[in-house]
């Protein structure tokens, strides 16, 4: 029974070791430099590179690569082994929306918006690394060891965030030479903790990065993340580009390509640019800096080891920080002395990013006005000129952002009688705002202008005031003399907060034109020969508009 006993025992061992084989094999699997992770048919498995040329790897993504990558050319790109090849382990992954770029070790990675399956790569002496918040795939035999598994998986529970702090946040990081490369890790370090204090999440702040360099780069976009690990890993694998401090190109380039729907901006929230700049920049800020505050973009300036007295005749610009900021009342400027012993730093400029009562840039003329038409239907215009009109509330309208959560267009058609054609609330997307105004047919009749404005005043403005805090404007086109008083109407008109422009066409007075305008009267009073001249005044009303707006925060 004995000798039984230990036959047995040493079957059981053996298979046991074949389990084991079959699941990792430790004798390592000679590839190719242009082997593919969808070429390895395991999940798991221990590979050989051989020496590989840098040109020979062609390499999608960051930490996380999808499997079309070089494996070898994976492993050189996150340090798992020299150029000159070595023994690593691969671990397979499911497939993702996007995979980063990024430069590291010599090695180059592609940018790719999606893939069926990714892997990743380790020491071939460690477990398969957890990148990214994916979870290990890795058994694990016996009780005790599932045990700390399933402890470990409850701490990974996705966070959504603090309800508190609803911005979408892009960090301008300084990666020029200004900066270097010791500064740049510790600027990576301190980005974060920002995020870590933040609380990212999907019901929270989200936040992509841009680098700043000689040429902006996109390390990642609002939707890519919205867990803090996530967010944590893909700061950490941000590559050091160097080059000049191109602050006001990297600015108006995120203004331009960062906050929309399909990178991941939410519509409603406070949109947030937090630029890092360490010393001062190689470019002028000013027009980067206008055009973010037009676009409702809060712009956050946080200098770092100022010029000294010796570095000061350097600076282009040295009021930079000033025209920078989303306004410059300090609440947008933040200084620290150097990148050492930031940690005091971090959540005061946590807490200013959160305050969305103080974002003074988010409302602009573009999306915070109701523009109101109230157009002249009577005989005297008929139906091509009516036609022209109608062109030219649309291009008017077409200048605004126009939705649910900005600006609204509405429009009163009047004759002897008044016609609510289109209300602030029945078109909340452009496009079908903009078609409304087009399809608005020609009613044909006598002139009442001051009723028509009392009308509109009641029946467009007022059901809106009581919900909205945006500013109110009332462009009034006719072409000939009211039968009734324009300026007492004009006047209560005003004296609901409702800005008041007035555009006249062939016969229309001007004594009534100026009468019914919001003062000062020259700047709200239009007037042309034909209705064929709308166009040249079209862009003065849009920018009067926004002018107006602007005087008046």
């Amino acid at each position: 029974m004995s000798v039984l006993f230990d036959v047995l025992r040493v079957l059981g061992i053996l298979f046991l070791m074949c389990r084991t084989f079959r699941a990792e094999p430790s004798v390592p699997t000679p590839i190719a430099c242009t082997t593919r992770g969808a070429d390895l048919a395991d999940a798991r498995a221990v590979v050989a590179c051989p020496n590989c040329a840098l040109h020979q790897l062609s390499v999608f993504g960051t930490g996380v690569y999808a499997s079309v990558s070089s494996v070898c050319g994976a492993a050189v790109h996150r340090g798992v082994i020299p150029a000159s090849g070595g023994k690593l382990k691969v671990h397979r992954l499911p497939g993702r929306e996007n995979y980063l770029s990024s430069i590291s070790h010599g090695v180059k990675s592609q940018t790719l918006t999606k893939w069926t399956a990714s892997f990743s790569v380790s020491q071939a002496h460690s477990q398969p690394m957890e990148v990214l918040g994916e979870a290990s795939t890795t058994s694990l035999p016996g009780p005790g060891p599932v045990k700390k598994a399933l402890k470990k998986n409850v701490k990974k529970t996705p966070q959504n965030g603090n309800k508190d702090c609803q911005v979408d946040i892009a960090l301008l990081v300084d990666g020029s030479y200004n900066i270097g490369q010791r500064r740049f890790i510790l600027q990576k370090n301190f980005v974060s903790k920002l995020a870590m204090t933040l609380r990212i999440g999907p019901e929270g702040p989200h936040m992509g990065v841009v680098q700043v360099s000689e040429n902006p780069k996109m390390e990642f976009f609002l939707k890519n993340f919205t867990q803090p690990k996530d967010v944590f890993s893909a700061i950490k694998e941000m590559a050091y580009r160097g080059g000049n401090t191109n602050t006001g190109k990297a600015l108006l380039h995120t203004v331009d390509n960062f906050f929309s729907v399909d990178h991941g901006s939410r519509r409603g929230l406070p949109r947030v640019v937090v630029i890092f700049v360490d010393g001062w920049p190689s470019d002028n800020l000013e027009r980067a800096a206008t055009r973010a505050r037009e676009s409702g973009i809060n712009v956050f300036l946080v200098t770092v080891a100022k010029a000294s007295p010796e570095e000061i005749p350097m600076v282009q610009d040295r009021e930079f920080a000033q025209k920078a900021v989303c306004r410059d009342n300090g609440f947008f400027s933040f200084s620290m002395p150097s990148w050492f012993s930031t940690n005091k730093y971090v959540k005061p400029l946590a807490q200013k990013i959160c305050a969305a009562e103080q974002m003074l840039c988010s409302k602009t003329c573009y999306n915070s006005v109701n523009v109101g038409f109230l157009i002249d239907g009577s005989s005297s215009v008929g139906d091509t000129n009516f036609r022209l009109m109608l062109e030219f509330m649309v291009a008017i309208t077409d200048a605004f952002e126009i939705s649910d959560v900005g600006a609204r267009v509405g429009a009163v058609q009047f004759t002897y009688d008044q016609k609510l054609e289109m209300g602030f609330d029945d078109h909340t997307e452009k496009e079908a705002a903009l078609e409304a105004l087009r399809s608005i047919r020609y009613m044909s009749g006598g002139t009442a202008t001051g009723e028509a404005i009392a009308y509109t005043v009641s029946n467009l403005f007022l059901p809106r005031k009581a919900v909205s805090g945006s500013k109110n404007f009332l462009i009034i086109i006719t072409d000939g003399q009211s039968y009734d008083d324009v300026r007492s109407p004009a006047l209560a008109a005003q004296a609901e907060d409702i800005t008041v422009y007035s555009v006249g066409v062939a016969w229309a007075p001007q004594d009534d034109l100026k009468a019914m305008a919001s003062a000062p009267k020259e700047a709200h009073t239009f007037f042309r020969r034909e209705f064929s001249g709308l166009v040249e005044v079209q862009e003065d009303i849009a920018r009067g508009i926004c002018r107006d707006f602007t005087e008046a925060q």
